[in-house]
């Protein structure tokens, strides 16, 4: 049966493409914008994207994987038609209309990700989060860079610096979601995994910010000093604890004072809002815009909607869903299109991918020895961090838009097609290997202090 319905799923993702075709087969002079200057085959653009997207996902879904595969999937299907002499969809993957709502989705995602992480629970295991995290970024950044400098040795050491930091976060929505579907929410080792994931994320943006200043000050033909690099991360943890000190004393009196109007979509509105203005005051300090989004999820706290609530208000969670729904798989599906299949009949991009996946997998494996309390799976809670999902994809597409000057002086991207590639194969099968072995991982349940292990242990 589910084989039945993947493939009826595949042919509706062919479907769709032919349907693109024939829109995009018309005489393009016949094309004319509306009265505000939108060119309209950029309408009948979106649209396709949204639906292979949406197929993609239903097709990863019934394969029990998650739904962000299939976007990204779908992605790589849409960019890749010119193999097969389809060119129309090219003009997508530069289009900045597209672009601009990609940045939007990518945006609102990481104000997400934020809004479902719980500052009091990550302060529950702190140490024990804090130290996995630290141990998770460590081993992954040193590996990713050793093998970028063994696999791309004409490239600038901040390349391989770059990369590094590529396998640095760990995806809180794939791993939440898998310990989901299991029914593992609710145990220590899962709480750690996912508070380690949170400030893996937080570190790796602090090393996202770091990394993008020294590029972009290479790119002027100067170096960073190590005084300048002080002063990034002087810079960057002030916002954050500026962005707390604002969610605790500025934020609650306003969303008090705006339970008071009547107009629907206030909380909506007004959280985006300041999503949006987090997002600017981070880029106002040379951070990245994701960087602000994150901080706006995460300081936002339930009591602040709670007068929204009192009058029947849906969760913000559930309000900002359908907007997240529309505009997120733009970004996944750009991102997938942005991988080029013809760099993978080269040996050596093939082997940097799989060299790339296995430091992402041992690399956290490392945060095992690093759990600080006895009675844990330690096991399990290296797995729960394996996967890098969307956050290693932004830091991958960031890396896309900077460029530094080569032996010969040009400019070049800091992450070419062909590591992007790799990247995405990367992201991909650290997703697909999470979830059957942490159901294995959590299956192995591991002993109390002075607990005798029985030759048949069980998850009961």
């Amino acid at each position: 049966m589910t084989l039945t319905k993947t493939s009826s799923g595949l042919l509706s993702l062919l479907f769709i493409c032919m349907a693109a075709q024939s829109a995009w087969a018309i005489d393009p002079s016949s094309r004319a914008g509306d009265t505000y200057g939108l060119d309209s085959t950029l309408l009948v653009g979106l649209a396709v994207m949204l639906l292979v997207a949406k197929v993609g996902a239903e097709i990863l879904e019934r394969l029990h994987q998650p739904a962000v595969l299939g976007e990204l999937l779908a992605g790589i299907i849409l960019g890749n038609l010119g193999l097969i002499g389809f060119y129309r969809a090219e003009i997508l993957r530069t289009d900045p209309v597209i672009a601009a709502l990609a940045q939007i989705g990518v945006i609102l995602l990481l104000f997400e990700v934020g809004l479902e992480s719980n500052l009091a629970e990550m302060l529950e295991v702190g140490w024990s989060s804090l130290l996995v995290a630290i141990a998770g970024v460590i081993a992954p950044f040193f590996l990713g860079w050793g093998i970028s400098a063994y696999f791309l040795p004409n490239e600038s050491r901040l390349v391989h610096i770059f990369i590094g930091s590529v396998l640095c976060a760990t995806s809180v929505g794939i791993t939440a979601r898998v310990l989901k579907d299991l029914g593992k929410l609710s145990l220590r080792e899962s709480r750690i995994i996912l508070g380690a994931a949170v400030i893996d994320d937080v570190i790796g943006l602090l090393i996202l910010a770091l990394v993008v200043g020294a590029v972009s000050a290479a790119a002027t033909g100067t170096s960073l000093s190590v005084v300048e690099i002080f002063w990034l991360g002087a810079k960057t943890a002030a916002f954050f604890l500026s962005a707390f000190a604002i969610g605790h004393y500025a934020v609650p009196p306003i969303f008090r004072g705006a339970g008071k109007l009547e107009s629907r979509g206030v909380l909506l509105v007004l959280s985006i809002s300041f999503c949006f203005w987090l997002s600017w005051l981070a880029t106002r300090v040379e951070l990245a815009a994701i960087v602000g989004a994150f901080a706006a999820g995460l300081v936002l706290d339930e009591v602040h909607f709670k007068s929204f609530k009192d009058r029947g208000e849906h969760d913000l969670k559930e309000l900002l869903e359908p907007v997240t729904t529309v505009l997120v798989p733009i970004f996944f599906v750009l991102m997938g299109m942005k991988v080029d299949l013809r760099v993978f009949a080269r040996s050596d991009v093939l082997g940097f991918a799989l060299a790339l996946t296995a430091a992402a997998i041992v690399g956290k494996q490392v945060c095992s020895f690093a759990v600080a309390e006895r009675g844990l799976n330690r096991l399990a809670i290296g797995v729960g961090m394996i996967p890098r999902g969307e956050v290693g994809l932004i830091v991958a597409g960031i890396g896309a838009t900077l460029t530094l000057p080569n032996a010969s002086g040009a400019m070049e991207p800091v992450v070419n097609s062909a590591t992007f590639g790799a990247v995405v194969i990367m992201v991909i099968i650290t997703t697909l290997v999470t979830p059957p072995l942490l159901k294995s991982a959590l299956a192995r349940r591991t002993p109390k202090p002075g607990e005798k292990r029985s030759k048949h242990t069980n998850n009961s």
